[in-house]
């Protein structure tokens, strides 16, 4: 699905899907989306009676830092909802999430990355400052369990 050119994409034109089907409407659209740092973890390994002094690297596991969603504050509590559920200890809250970078009119798909069992962990606002001028913005942090691009 990826489509290559010359120049970079601008970062500012993207779709969220929480694993809800919904990408449109004042409730789906994002102010910012942080994508996640994906990591090998390697183990070193050698023998005591090897002949050479160099140290094997085997991978072990794969590692994610958390997705961060980020939008302006519009009163909506369903990300409250998914945080609560996770909070209480409730089964089967993960969800397929997907990110759509989108081309400059639009028009098109240009990248997509999924997040598979994503769950939430954080949540919090912006600060509330009675001399802001600064929208208050609501974040929720998701850890995932593998990403794919296509």
């Amino acid at each position: 699905m990826a489509i290559q050119r010359d120049t970079p994409y601008s970062g500012m034109n993207f779709s969220v899907d929480l694993g809800d089907g919904q990408e449109d409407g004042t409730g789906a659209g994002l102010l910012e989306v942080v994508l996640p740092h994906a990591a090998l973890t390697v183990l070193k390994y050698r023998n005591g009676n090897d002949r050479d002094n160099a140290v094997k690297k085997l991978q072990t596991t794969t590692q994610y830092s958390n997705l961060v969603l980020k939008r302006g504050a519009l009163g909506a509590l369903n990300w409250y909802s998914w945080w609560n559920a996770m909070r209480n200890g409730e089964q089967g809250i993960q969800r397929n999430i997907t990110v759509r970078l989108l081309s400059e009119d639009q028009g098109n798909v240009v990248m997509v990355w999924k997040f598979r069992n994503a769950r939430p962990v954080n949540y919090h606002f912006s600060p509330l400052n009675a001399l802001g001028t600064e929208a208050l913005v609501e974040t929720l942090d998701l850890v995932v369990e593998r990403m794919e691009m296509e």
